[in-house]
């Protein structure tokens, strides 16, 4: 089996004021991923700019501090072998109109500014988001029954 990787998942204002939660998350769920942490809530322009700091002084830095923390969003800790890789794709082209069909991206959405969800881009990535919108928690460990129908 492949090492377990854990990605941070957000879905954003855009999908929430649509009433997309569910269909989002019955997606990572049928995939086989565990979410081992959610909760919905205002996005912190503190916790927003940490978030996207690698983007700070960039001309769409204060659009993206602006939309994030305009509505509540989703924050989930997603967990299974290679999750963050698995996520992405999943999650589709950050461009919904580059995405690949089938994605949540191609999907649902239209414009690059309303792509509607968020995935770390790598383990390390992931650690420092997790750690960002969820600090100090601990994840609860356990095994589905479904795991061995779902992992080797």
């Amino acid at each position: 089996m492949a090492t377990v990787e854990r990605s941070l998942v957000i879905i954003k204002p855009d999908a929430v004021q649509r009433g997309l939660i569910g269909v989002i998350v019955e997606r990572y769920e049928r995939r086989g991923l565990k979410i081992v942490a959610m909760r919905m809530h205002a996005v912190d322009r503190g916790m927003a700019e940490r978030h996207y700091q690698e983007h700070q002084g960039k001309p769409f830095f204060a659009g993206l501090i602006d939309f994030i923390t305009s509505s509540p969003a989703v924050s989930m800790v997603v967990e299974g072998p290679n999750a963050v890789r698995i996520i992405r794709d999943m999650n589709g082209s950050t461009k919904p109109f580059e995405a690949t069909p089938g994605s949540i991206r191609a999907d649902f959405g239209l414009e690059t500014g309303r792509n509607l969800v968020h995935a770390s881009d790598s383990v390390e990535s992931g650690e420092r988001e997790i750690a960002n919108f969820f600090p100090g928690e601990t994840f609860p460990t356990w095994e589905r029954a479904a795991d061995a129908w779902i992992l080797e």
